[in-house]
């Protein structure tokens, strides 16, 4: 009877750790979904880079690039915008620049730094509204994030003066901005 026992005990024991380890997996992909969802979302938002030619795949939070981009500048603001989302540790950037001879002769008259300051702000501007798409204290979808230079304009209507206060912080703590203009409308309260 002790070795019925015996083996009992062991079974469950076998068992219930099997089952942690299963639910601590399901757990992990389930983020990992999560992560790659919001990549696949602020790549979508963003108008500079054509979502569709970069691809995303996460494991354990870290995340991988791979897919066509037209510049460095491309590659470095797919980068910058994936890991500026909550529970990415790491991205592996293994975007290809494919140069566009049209791109590159645009970018040659306008001059460099206009590009990268466009693109900074384009970062920016992608940042903000998914941080506010993504939490639920904020209505994302009735606020206009326009970015000029590192300043940002918040333009659109909220529902409460708290509201206004919690979208005027999350513009303010975005990396590279230096200035938050409020011209939010609080529609009732």
């Amino acid at each position: 009877m002790k070795t019925f026992n015996k083996s009992m005990i062991a079974a469950l024991v076998l068992g219930t750790t099997a089952m942690g380890a299963q639910a601590s997996s399901w757990e992990n992909e389930s983020k990992d979904a999560w992560i790659d969802g919001k990549a696949e979302t602020v790549l979508l938002m963003n108008t500079n880079l054509n979502n569709f030619d970069i691809n995303t795949d996460v494991k354990n939070g870290k995340v991988v690039l791979t897919g066509k981009v037209e510049s460095d500048l491309d590659k470095e603001l797919a980068e910058e915008l994936v890991l500026s989302l909550d529970g990415v540790n790491d991205v592996d950037n293994e975007l290809t620049v494919v140069k566009n001879v049209d791109t590159d002769h645009k970018r040659m008259k306008s001059g460099v730094d206009d590009t990268e300051s466009d693109l900074t702000d384009a970062k920016i501007s992608t940042v903000i509204t998914t941080r506010f798409l993504f939490n639920s204290e904020v209505g994302g979808t009735d606020i206009d994030v326009d970015t000029d230079k590192g300043v940002v304009t918040l333009k659109g209507t909220v529902e409460s003066e708290a509201e206004k206060q919690l979208a005027m912080k999350i513009a303010k703590n975005a990396e590279d901005v230096r200035d938050v203009v409020d011209e939010l409308t609080v529609v009732a309260e």
